[in-house]
């Protein structure tokens, strides 16, 4: 079992903050297993998880953003497989969502924040529109008076991404970033979760962090 199916079928021991109303920015849950060694001449080969993503245009278009952090990092890619030292192998996707509700006073205009995750340090992604993204755990407002309610479909997406040596197969990094958002389109959350996977790499091994992608103009 991969370690993103791993946490998907565990409640997260602590909760993201859902957005406040002045915030913006793509809160994601990061954990990682590393013995990465530092950059050293070390070249990489990236690999689809899914044999059925290999060739693929979209998983090409994430493929190079892993490409362009782990060049920034100090590695290069490597000009075949063969050639390469370490392999990079990436998966992601997203869930069938799930209903949840939230309430809150009636003359209460709620919460949270609008964010365009269509965009990445890299580039552009997908057309433009402001969903809702909330923390990790969702609150649950309740009122013994008059309420409003509003029901809607949360979705939990994840990128997984492992890298091991090329000449013995030993394991380097294992790492999942994870999100919980209104839409489920894997443009707009894939680049953003990238993003959180590489904020700190390789990280301190065994420890779980949530990270804030922040918006374009303030990277």
């Amino acid at each position: 079992m991969s370690l993103s199916k791993k946490i998907l079928a565990l409640a997260a021991p602590a909760a993201l903050l859902a957005l406040s109303a002045c915030a913006t920015g793509f809160p994601a849950q990061v954990s990682r297993f590393q013995a990465m060694p530092a950059p050293q001449g070390q070249s990489f080969v990236i690999q689809a998880a899914d044999p059925e993503d290999r060739g693929g245009l979209e998983f090409s278009q994430y493929a190079d953003l892993v490409r362009r952090n782990l060049i920034a990092e100090g590695y290069s890619q490597a000009p075949s497989p063969e050639a390469a030292t370490l392999v990079v192998t990436l998966d992601y996707g997203v869930d069938n969502g799930r209903t949840a509700v939230r309430t809150w006073p009636a003359s209460r205009f709620g919460y949270g924040g609008f964010y365009d995750p269509f965009y990445s340090r890299w580039g552009y992604f997908g057309h433009r529109s402001h969903p809702f993204f909330y923390g990790w755990h969702d609150p649950f407002w309740y009122r013994p008076l008059a309420y409003d309610v509003d029901t809607y479909t949360v979705f939990t997406s994840f990128v997984d991404m492992h890298i091991r040596r090329a000449a013995d197969g030993q394991s380097l990094f294992e790492g999942t970033a994870q999100a919980r958002s209104r839409t489920d389109q894997l443009q707009a959350l894939v680049p953003n979760l990238i993003e959180a996977m590489f904020t700190g790499f390789p990280g301190r091994s065994g420890e779980t962090v949530k990270i804030t992608v922040p918006p374009p103009e303030e990277r």
